[in-house]
């Protein structure tokens, strides 16, 4: 496929109560995997990248998390979009430049999130919020293969649990031409019902705290068209090296056996 049919294909993938599931890869190897094992499409983790470096989540720079990306739709044949954070600056010029740029890259889309990366106020304002996803939008419109935007709504992660408030900053991004609407860290099923009900856009649901003890079946129900898990496969695997302690405290290497399966599972992702 031309990143363009593969790009429509994305677009096409999210039904609002049929959702596409899409794990979050942090490399080349983890994309291959995933893909392996039959899923659609992925999506890039800023956290699980981060991670990667040794750094904390927002700690790499656009050109950093630009080149990972090219690395990891590169190395699959379906379709990955990505963890944009919030544009790598406060301006709606960073928000376009940096989708521009990440069109060029392979991917078939990616999210811009109304954070500030500022403890202290980490929303940005509503107006320049909307001003953001309308430059964005109108660079991803302008991408030669129709990149699929994704705009969050970030509050929730901050403590600031106003879902009618979310809903509107939601429905504002879809009038300024967001493709597909995000809120990660809603608290449970009935926040993520009363959003897929509220806005006219495909709804990305995040399946982390409470929600993570859902299944696919409830997010369907409850009207999303894409679930995704963030860092959770990223911090999951580097934090099964803590098993490595045996080795240092019972020196014993049987740890780090893998059973067949997971073995042949390894090996069919490999080129």
């Amino acid at each position: 496929m031309t990143d363009t049919e593969k790009t429509a294909r994305f677009r096409a993938m999210h039904t609002p109560g049929a959702p596409l599931i899409v794990p979050n890869p942090w490399d080349a190897g983890s994309a291959r995997i995933l893909e392996s094992l039959g899923f659609k499409a992925l999506a890039t983790t800023s956290s699980g990248f981060a991670l990667t470096r040794g750094r904390r989540d927002y700690g790499v720079t656009r050109e950093e998390t630009l080149a990972h990306c090219r690395e990891v739709a590169g190395a699959v044949d379906i379709p990955v979009c990505a963890d944009l954070e919030n544009g790598f600056g406060l301006a709606p010029e960073d928000a376009s430049e940096t989708i521009r740029l990440a069109a060029g890259t392979g991917l078939c889309g990616g999210s811009i999130e109304d954070s500030t990366g500022d403890r202290d106020a980490p929303i940005i304002e509503r107006a320049l919020a909307v001003e953001r996803i309308a430059a964005a939008a109108e660079a991803a419109r302008g991408s030669a293969n129709g990149f699929v935007l994704t705009a969050r709504a970030e509050a929730f992660l901050y403590g600031k649990s106003d879902l009618d408030e979310t809903i509107s900053r939601l429905s504002a991004f879809a009038d300024a031409g967001a493709d597909i609407l995000f809120a990660p860290g809603l608290p449970d099923m009935d926040a993520v019902r009363a959003v897929c009900a509220a806005v006219s856009k495909p709804v990305n649901a995040l399946a982390i705290g409470a929600l993570a003890h859902c299944a696919v079946a409830d997010f369907a129900e409850a009207g999303a068209a894409r679930i995704s898990i963030g860092g959770a496969l990223a911090r999951k695997a580097y934090a099964s090296l803590a098993a490595a302690s045996q080795l240092l405290n019972d020196g014993r290497f049987d740890f780090a056996l893998l059973d067949g399966e997971s073995s042949k599972t390894v090996d069919r992702a490999l080129r």
